[in-house]
């Protein structure tokens, strides 16, 4: 690579961050440049915690300056358009921005409105919460603290998502609350999915499912939320039944909508996600063009640890790329979601393509274990902010 090649990565997020880190550390002659509007930079997986009571947004949080990599060009706008024909993007100021390769990693957006009511109902419900959002996460604890028995619903959504497991992981902290603040016993706890199951991975939902009668959690398979009216305290669900139901509610833990957004769409799948392959990363018609991350259509868990095995293969494939050599590496899939069942405990559930299990410890994972708890609470933030954000993990 004698000629110094620009790459440009949308999204500075986990994805975006961690590619440039360990572009930076080939020390391949590459000119990097990271899109990122935003000067924040979150460690989404503890807002499950916060939710809960058991974190603090704060500790969840980094100035985006802080861990962009030495050495990149950071563009703070965002992306308008990308014409993947002429190799550029025009950004949200109208400047244009050319490349020689692209990484496409901006996430996924929450679209809130897609539910009539849940706007309202988060803002004005003290009742009504979400991990999912920056600005509701905190209304949480109070949410939990506040509440004297009834009926507690949780949601999952009728759209793609993040960290699949999160909707159920506030379900069960929530639950453990009840109990030590002794309204337990006068509390209904329903679990809204419409799905099949609690869970999609046959070893995990048997695991989930036992928990589940154990603890009296009410799963509602085939159930979504279509409507929240607040002022009512009132759901209303849609079924695979075709019918229309109409419930009360005390508790209400939400889940948004999530979408790609629509500036991938040059480069998107039916379904709107950027189009790879789903072993290289490689874009299936752009092959100057990769992504990994929620915006890719790979068919697994969209989490931050899938993230952390996709950026390895991607930048080796993208350097054989701009070497002209054959792309050898290959992702299988790798995702992880640390399943928290309780205050502290957690099944770390580890898979791959076709649900195949990849655990990494010498035990069945399936059993929720309090080292696991350690694992989630404590090992792998330490691990994001020193280890996966620096290219080193």
């Amino acid at each position: 690579m004698s000629d110094q090649k620009r790459v440009v990565i949308i999204g500075g997020g986990t994805a975006g961050v961690t590619v440039a880190a360990r572009l930076k550390r080939s020390h391949a002659p590459l000119d990097v440049t990271v899109i990122e509007p935003s000067e924040r930079h979150f460690y989404q997986p503890l807002w499950t915690l916060v939710g809960g009571g058991l974190a603090t947004l704060a500790e969840t949080e980094r100035s985006e300056a802080s861990v962009m990599p030495a050495g990149v060009t950071w563009i703070k706008e965002p992306v308008a358009t990308i014409q993947p024909d002429e190799k550029t993007l025009r950004l949200g100021n109208g400047d244009t921005v050319s490349y020689d390769y692209l990484v496409v990693c901006p996430g996924i957006q929450l679209r809130v409105d897609e539910v009539p009511g849940m706007q309202a109902a988060l803002e004005q419900d003290d009742r009504v919460w979400t991990n999912y959002d920056l600005r509701y996460v905190e209304k949480g604890p109070r949410a939990i603290a506040a509440f004297k028995g009834g009926r507690a619903l949780f949601t999952f959504p009728k759209s793609p998502l993040k960290c699949g497991g999160a909707p159920q992981k506030i379900l069960w902290i929530t639950e453990e609350w009840l109990r030590k603040n002794g309204v337990r016993d006068q509390s209904e706890v329903q679990f809204i999915t419409p799905g099949a199951a609690i869970f999609g991975v046959p070893r995990y939902k048997a695991a989930l499912s036992i928990l589940a009668e154990e603890r009296g959690v009410a799963v509602r398979p085939g159930t979504w939320l279509a409507e929240v009216r607040h002022e009512t305290s009132e759901v209303v669900f849609g079924t695979e039944a075709g019918e229309t139901l109409v419930e009360k509610y005390d508790l209400l833990h939400v889940t948004p909508h999530q979408r790609p957004f629509a500036f991938v769409k040059p480069l998107a799948d039916a379904d709107g996600f950027v189009a790879v392959d789903k072993e290289t990363l490689q874009h299936t018609r752009y092959p100057e063009v990769f992504s990994l991350g929620d915006a890719a259509a790979v068919p697994t868990a969209r989490t931050g640890a899938a993230v952390r095995k996709q950026a390895p293969v991607l930048v080796a494939n993208l350097l054989a790329t701009i070497e002209g050599k054959p792309l050898e590496r290959r992702y299988n899939g790798y995702t992880s979601c640390p399943l928290v069942v309780g205050h502290k405990r957690v099944i770390l559930a580890e898979f791959g393509y076709d649900d195949a299990i990849l655990e990494t410890f010498p035990f069945r994972q399936d059993k929720p274990r309090y080292t696991m708890w350690l694992l989630k609470r404590h090992v792998l933030p330490t691990l994001y902010w020193r280890g996966m954000l620096r290219g080193r993990a």
